[in-house]
């Protein structure tokens, strides 16, 4: 009922002024009480490499205790099985769409090990997606709860996702621009939806990294500097429609920020910060919108968090190998507490996830939707009082997934469709309507009691051991 008397028949200026009075004057219903929704995404873990010994979940197949997959060894000609890796720092995998297609292996699911094997080494680039980044391959290795107890207990507590794939068969950027748009693309003109082409590897490469530009993009975006070019329609074009608040928020620049690239502003990467490239952000004025995280903090304090937020990591705690598993632990469990011991919590819904599978083995081929995905499982959590308790939904999904929620709970439904938008590019799937994909909101008991905050320590104890620290010869 909520639905019908916002969106049927009226203008958008009439449809935000009459939605926010209903809302004001009647308690809101199912999807609607949730009034904020947080993705975080964190970087370059596989399923089974975080939770392939869940209880309960489609893990890492055993039989009679011990595991019944392996993957070749091309210097032992061995096949190596999983095992419990301890280390706190790790360094798995090439994770382009050649490293994807090796490590699949036409759904074989058993060239991971040797896609690492043949991964260069020693990249000046820690991020650099066809790199491994450690000596020997560690991919074949999976944490459990007594290396990430606090993730185990988000999952034990609330909603544990056990197939979601990366929408896209590659690396970051495009993974961080489908989780925005559900689409990567490389484009030629600004304001040009229509002058953007398909592109699952080599979408504009931002502008300060210089591997990618002379390596890896041969060229095409540009000489160093050049921004890119995002002309295609991302979710802000329909917040801002339809009026709806949202927030991009990233670490701010200084002393110790680190990764391989950075912009002047801010520590977080820009193939996770790509928002401000988009032609859409500048065009409605939003730039302001991408925000340093004390903007989070302050507004999850003080119960003014938009209606949408995203927040992207720096390097040091994005576990993006070789950068500290407890790192990233302790700096998601900060950000989930502020929002828990903030009066939001009792209408928000946390999404947590892992942007790609950074070249770790996971043993379930993902489905084929279209030419770009989806890509291999990633971990994901749901976080939210409304979230069904100590449940693992078994759904097939991907990122599109919280597109999806995101329009059917503020926007009526309205999807990122050329047909509809009003903002037509050429993209080749609607995402949000492949049939294949899960609906969250079975993730939900909205009649529930709301389940109360779990306020976990940011230090949790683990079984992890510290990288052995380097002794100058």
């Amino acid at each position: 009922m909520f639905k019908k008397m916002c969106y049927i028949g009226l203008s958008i200026s009439f449809l935000s002024i009459n939605c926010s009075a209903q809302s004001r004057t009647s308690a809101p219903q199912g999807i609607h009480k949730i009034r904020h929704i947080i993705i975080i995404m964190q970087e370059n873990r596989s399923f089974d490499s975080y939770f392939g010994t869940f209880p309960g979940a489609d893990g890492l197949p055993t039989k009679d205790g011990a595991f019944t997959v392996c993957n070749p060894d091309l210097k032992t000609g061995q096949c190596m099985s999983p095992y419990h890796d301890r280390n706190d720092a790790n360094g798995g995998g090439p994770h382009m769409a050649v490293g994807s297609m090796l490590d699949i292996d036409n759904g074989k699911m058993d060239g991971f090990e040797i896609a690492a094997q043949k991964g260069r080494k020693g990249c000046l680039a820690a991020a650099d997606p066809g790199c491994s980044n450690s000596a020997e391959p560690d991919v074949m290795g999976y944490h459990d709860g007594r290396d990430i107890p606090n993730y185990w207990a988000y999952a034990r507590t609330f909603v544990l996702q056990d197939h979601m794939f990366e929408p896209n068969a590659s690396w970051s950027l495009p993974a961080h621009l489908y989780e925005l748009s559900a689409w990567s693309a490389y484009c030629t003109k600004h304001d040009d939806p229509m002058s953007c082409v398909n592109a699952l590897d080599d979408p504009g490469i931002e502008p300060d990294d210089t591997f990618r530009r002379n390596k890896f993009s041969g060229g095409r975006g540009g000489p160093l500097g050049t921004k890119p070019i995002y002309a295609w329609t991302d979710l802000t074009y329909l917040l801002h429609k339809y009026k709806v608040t949202w927030g991009y928020y990233v670490i701010p620049g200084g002393p110790g920020c680190e990764g391989d690239t950075k912009s002047e502003r801010f520590c977080t990467p820009e193939i996770w910060n790509p928002l401000p490239y988009f032609d859409t952000v500048k065009d409605d004025n939003d730039l302001s919108r991408v925000q340093p995280l004390d903007d989070f903090y302050k507004q999850a304090r003080e119960g003014t968090l938009p209606s949408v937020s995203w927040i992207a990591p720096a390097f040091a705690v994005s576990e993006h190998p070789p950068a500290l598993v407890s790192a990233g632990q302790s700096w998601v469990t900060g950000l989930i507490n502020a929002v828990m011991q903030g009066p939001d919590w009792n209408s928000t819904a946390i999404f947590l996830a892992w942007d790609d599978w950074g070249g770790f083995y996971d043993h379930v081929a993902p489905p084929v939707v279209d030419q770009n995905g989806y890509g291999l499982r990633v971990p994901a959590l749901i976080i939210s009082p409304y979230a069904k308790p100590h449940y693992i939904d078994h759904q097939i999904l991907s990122f599109d997934a919280y597109l999806k929620f995101i329009e059917d709970d503020f926007m009526g439904g309205a999807r990122l469709n050329p047909e509809t938008d009003g903002r037509p590019d050429p993209r080749p799937t609607v995402r949000e309507d492949v049939p294949i994909l899960g609906d969250l909101t079975k993730d939900f008991d909205f009649d529930q009691t709301p389940i109360p905050a779990l306020v976990l320590p940011t230090h949790p104890s683990t079984d992890l051991i510290a990288p052995q620290p380097t002794v100058a010869k």
